[in-house]
């Protein structure tokens, strides 16, 4: 249940009465469930009667059952009713009720967590933190680095781990604060982000803007802990942030801009542990992110094609149309080399190529898999890719492990190898010196 009344110059809350249920109405109505609210000076009654049907009063004036904004109710529960009254002095009033029915009408609310609210809040919402596949698919291109620039035999640096998951946390917040922004007047036409919080009017433009401000600042804070080769290459990602929302605008190749966005961080995370980035080693890495992201994200564009097409709005999943899977395997393909590529220049060991192997069988029957016409599963394949990123970062952990274990074993070997063959040298030049001092004594008794 929503408790939300609008008007057409805001947006305010107003306070309610549960109705007990099976109470007698106004009229002589008998009243099944229903509300009371309150809201300048007026009394707003809303209740469903015995028989079904939604009843309102304001003040003691009944509304009748076929006044406009009265509905027929065929069930025992409603989603969500809009219970719509006419202008009242230069007011549209709207009541919403969600998820009401007869069996919580007389049960008090429990109280939401301290998480729960913030994720169901305005902010929290605006920043998707109610969905974190964002943060793992931006974060997982520096989890890669920090752990490929590790030394062999060692674990990946955790605190930097820890630092470059809170900003991507933060930074993908941010990013999506601007999006919002910048797209606030396409998302309303837009089934699946019609009640993002700046569309609904939950947020102003000034409350977007001092919330971004605010990421952008604890953002800073992140990367000042960092080198000043890395804040110079971190700040210099912060275009590419912003331009990303004008892309889907000017090209059908947005997700190119957002995979060069995503995957800074394999070029980050090694300046960051390293001092300075080794390209060797990490633009093979960043391209095949780059590539991994194109895949992803035209999956997932795939879900808003059909209005994406009707507003202009352009993206691979429209360019690449029916072509989709065909595209997809070569951007896979061009990942796996990619991968192989870094992993060849970092000496990486079978655990790493195993990995790898895995994360191509994966993507493969994500393409063959896919229906690009049903975005139930377009948003099921988008979100299982936090699977990759999760097996190639394991992979390279243990790579790095066992080529730390391998190298020990060779030094070992060489080292046993060194000391045999010592004594042995030893050995040898004992018997000769003995042999000799031998042939010295007989040439003396032979005199």
């Amino acid at each position: 249940m929503l408790r939300k009344l609008t008007s057409s110059s805001a947006t305010r809350w107003i306070t309610t009465q549960h109705i007990g249920s099976l109470r007698q109405g106004p009229g002589g109505v008998h009243i099944r469930r229903g509300l009371i609210i309150y809201h300048d000076h007026h009394r707003l009654q809303t209740a469903v009667s015995s028989a079904g049907t939604i009843i309102c009063w304001k003040d003691d004036s009944r509304w009748s059952a076929n006044s406009t904004g009265c509905r027929k109710l065929t069930n025992s529960r409603w989603p969500e009713h809009r219970l719509h009254h006419g202008a009242s002095k230069g007011k549209n009033w709207e009541l919403v009720l969600r998820d009401y029915s007869s069996n919580i009408s007389d049960k008090k609310p429990e109280p939401k967590s301290l998480l729960k609210r913030i994720v169901q809040s305005p902010y929290g919402r605006l920043m998707r933190v109610d969905r974190p596949i964002g943060s793992w698919l931006l974060f997982w291109p520096c989890g890669w680095s920090i752990a490929l620039s590790a030394p062999a035999g060692c674990w990946p640096d955790l605190w930097m781990l820890t630092l470059f998951g809170t900003g991507a946390f933060i930074m993908r917040g941010a990013g999506c604060t601007i999006n919002d922004m910048w797209d606030r007047d396409i998302d309303g036409k837009v089934a699946r982000t019609k009640t993002r919080p700046l569309v609904a009017g939950e947020l102003s433009a000034a409350d977007a803007w001092f919330f971004l401000g605010a990421q952008l600042g604890v953002g800073l804070l992140i990367l000042l802990e960092l080198n000043w080769y890395s804040i110079l290459l971190g700040a210099s990602s912060l275009g590419l942030v912003i331009i990303y929302p004008l892309m889907k605008r000017i090209t059908h190749w947005p997700q190119l801009v957002l995979g060069m966005t995503f995957n800074w961080g394999a070029l980050l995370g090694w300046s960051a542990t390293q001092g300075s980035v080794d390209w060797s080693a990490c633009l093979p890495l960043y391209a095949a992110g780059v590539c991994w992201t194109i895949v992803y994200d035209t999956i997932y564009a795939h879900q808003d094609k059909v209005d994406d097409a009707l507003l202009g709005i352009k993206s691979t999943a429209i360019r690449f149309g029916d072509n989709t899977k065909l595209w997809l395997s070569g951007f896979t393909t061009a990942m796996i080399g990619g991968l192989v590529t870094s992993g060849v220049v970092c000496e990486q060991t079978w655990p790493y190529y195993s990995a790898v192997g895995v994360i191509s069988a994966h993507l493969a029957h994500q393409i063959y898999s896919l229906n690009i016409d049903n975005p139930t599963d377009c948003a099921t394949k988008f979100i299982s890719n936090h699977q990759v990123g999760l097996i190639l970062f394991l992979g390279i952990v243990l790579g790095t492990l066992y080529k730390g274990y391998s190298q020990q074993r060779a030094t070992s070997s060489s080292s046993s190898s060194s000391s045999s063959s010592s004594a042995t040298s030893s050995s040898s030049s004992g018997l000769l010196l003995a042999a000799a001092n031998h042939h010295q004594s007989a040439a003396r008794q032979a005199s």
